[in-house]
């Protein structure tokens, strides 16, 4: 849950429409694997796993510790993980750990928001403060709306960027405690970004209130409505909120946060995230979630379509997508993806899916903050990321390659701009 547009996914969009998606996977050192042949892949219901394979080891050969992964192409699934989960005991990474999702718990939350919307218990163009007038009291908690919350055009400060301003603070955060009414007040004393409804301005702020929202309304709280909306109809039974508990349940990753080198930030104090980016869930759970999301399981289709409907994150970029209630769309080369992207300290992930469900990736690495700014380069990390999506997603057809010598200036995924580093040379991001 990096603040601000959201970096990497930003990165993606980039490189996607500029059409260099899958030639930095082209060479993986070491890779032995032979091409599948043209059987093989109809046998496996058209993904090619000897790809897969490669692109995800091209991740933590590019850098990153570890990474896993899970891709569908119609019936056909596939998951796969490489490189190392635990660098403390060279534990291998397996496609099965948990992981924390960080802002892709926003899909979660909107969707929930969105159950109760269409059941008429609050509607979308609500003022805030109708229902949280001791929160959102006055002017603003007239003007900013419910669907300005779900798609980041409230204009109300995002409150990571006054929690994480040190590196200092970012261990001092591993074990602190927040109420979500501690950080929207936080996020709502900040200066604002624009005014209601003027501009996509990404904020956690927003999903706080949403959160707050929805326990508003049904008098219970959050993580009971989401967990009885979507959790348990879904079977998703590695997914879930970790509250007080600061470890992951179950087996799971180390989280390491490249500035502060080997330290593990597996455990972690999740309620400065809240509704906004608390969620532990695996790769093959989002893409259950999503593909019933998008396939009409959990909303109607005129309240799914309220879902989808989009603002641009930056009019500036067109290719740096559109977001909508909680999702965002982002176009690659053959054809619209629909998902979120999620960034905690020392844990990334990427979950995109075609409209009808049909291709879907989520993926996640074991990393954070690792980008070391390097003009008209992206981190070799990124790269390799963005090539494996681009292998799980897009047919063969479509793919073109491309030296990563030729890729354009791009910012730093989940870039730490307001974090200082210990050294010229570290990693500075913020979280989002």
């Amino acid at each position: 849950m990096m603040a601000g547009m959201p970096k990497f996914i930003r990165t993606l969009r980039i490189l996607a429409a500029s059409a260099l998606l899958v030639g930095m996977v082209a060479i993986v050192p070491g890779s032995a694997t032979a091409q599948p042949t043209h059987r093989d892949r109809a046998e496996s219901g058209g993904l090619d796993r000897a790809a897969l394979h490669r692109g995800l080891a091209a991740i933590p050969a590019a850098g990153a510790p570890g990474a896993l992964a899970a891709v569908r192409s119609g019936p056909a699934g596939w998951q796969g993980a490489a490189g190392i989960a635990e660098l403390s005991n060279a534990r291998p990474m397996r496609p099965h750990m948990r992981h924390r999702i960080g802002s892709i718990t926003k899909t979660f939350v909107a969707t929930t928001l969105l159950q109760l919307v269409q059941e008429g218990r609050i509607g979308l163009d609500d003022p805030v403060g109708r229902w949280l007038p001791e929160l959102v009291p006055g002017e603003i908690g007239q003007r900013v709306t419910v669907r300005m919350l779900l798609n980041h055009t409230s204009g109300i400060g995002n409150y990571t960027d006054a929690l994480l301003t040190s590196l200092t603070a970012v261990i001092e955060l591993q074990t602190a405690r927040f109420t979500p009414t501690e950080l929207a007040a936080i996020g709502l004393a900040m200066p604002r970004t624009g005014e209601p409804g003027e501009r996509f301005s990404y904020s956690n702020t927003n999903y706080i209130l949403a959160g707050l929202l929805i326990e508003r309304v049904t008098g219970t709280d959050v993580v009971t409505e989401v967990d009885r909306r979507i959790l348990r109809p879904l079977r998703l039974a590695d997914t879930y909120f970790p509250g007080a508990e600061a470890r992951i349940r179950g087996p799971h990753a180390g989280a390491y946060f490249a500035a502060l080198g080997v330290r593990d930030f597996g455990t972690y104090d999740m309620s400065w995230a809240w509704a906004a980016g608390e969620l532990v869930s695996t790769m093959e759970d989002l893409n259950t979630f999503f593909r019933a999301l998008l396939g009409g399981r959990l909303l109607s289709a005129r309240t799914l379509e309220q879902m989808l409907t989009t603002v641009p994150m930056d009019p500036q970029v067109p290719q740096a997508g559109r977001y909508g209630l909680g999702i965002y769309s982002l176009d690659l080369p053959c054809g619209t993806f629909w998902g979120h992207d999620g960034g905690v300290i020392g844990q990334l992930t990427l979950s995109l899916h075609s409209r009808d469900g049909v291709r879907q990736v989520s993926t996640g690495v074991n990393m954070s903050h690792y980008q070391i700014p390097v003009p008209g380069e992206a981190h070799p990390i990124d790269a390799a990321w963005v090539g494996f999506a681009g292998t799980a997603l897009c047919p063969a057809s479509a793919m073109t390659t491309a030296r990563t010598a030729m890729l354009p200036t791009l910012p730093a995924i989940t870039a730490l701009s307001s974090v200082t580093a210990p050294t010229s040379t570290a990693s500075a991001t913020p979280l989002r």
